[in-house]
């Protein structure tokens, strides 16, 4: 099984537009919600990427059938032969 997950996220503080936490790290002004929260999508954001890229990490449950639940675990496109 082959799985392809893009990451992307555009979203702006309506109090300081300028802000990017990619390029700025934390927020400049710690008492502002907008600035907080695109910290915190950007920290999740890194964690998704740093768990897609390491397979081991994904587990997809699976039911094959009523009695039990099976687990199969996600390959990338460098061990399925497919270029990325």
């Amino acid at each position: 099984m082959s799985l392809k997950v893009r990451f992307r996220f555009d979203g702006r503080c309506t109090r300081h537009p300028r802000y990017d936490p990619k390029r700025d790290g934390r927020p400049p002004d710690g008492n502002c919600e907008g600035c907080e929260s695109l910290y915190v999508i950007h920290l999740y954001t890194k964690i998704a990427k740093r768990r897609a890229d390491d397979a081991n990490l994904i587990v997809v449950p699976a039911s094959t059938d009523r009695e039990g639940e099976h687990s199969i675990e996600a390959q990338t496109g460098s061990e399925t032969g497919a270029e990325s």
